[in-house]
């Protein structure tokens, strides 16, 4: 099975970009629908954004389209999000997930693997 681990958080400032990363290992990364989520502070964790596993097809939260971009990389087994005008809201820990192209239901749901996040905080 897939592991998942991500990187490139941290403290950024409102108007910012930041680009997350998440490298898998543990299995044949083209194999994975992979999303991103994310997770406030007394909050419920809320979809972000996933890619299909070639990378074809690409969704977003609404509150996101327009700044964040999802991709990723099979020949070097890793996924990326790229933040721009980042907003305080954006605050969150950020999780990375995997789920196989032959697994039941919409790719973006039904995650099967995941990180253990990175801290993303834009401040005002």
């Amino acid at each position: 099975q897939v592991q998942v681990v991500e990187s490139g958080g941290g403290l950024v400032q409102a108007g910012g970009s930041l680009r997350l990363s998440c490298a898998a290992s543990g299995g044949t990364f083209s194999h994975y629908n992979m999303g991103w989520f994310r997770q406030a502070p007394g909050k419920e964790r809320e979809f972000v954004a996933a890619i299909t596993w070639g990378g074809g097809i690409t969704k977003y939260a609404d509150s996101v389209k327009g700044r964040f971009t999802i991709s990723r990389d099979n020949a070097k087994n890793t996924l990326y999000l790229q933040m721009n005008s980042l907003k305080p809201e954006d605050t969150a820990v950020y999780y990375c997930a995997a789920k196989l192209r032959t697994s039941g239901g919409l790719y973006y749901m039904g995650m099967e693997y995941w990180g253990k996040g990175t801290q993303v905080t834009v401040s005002s």
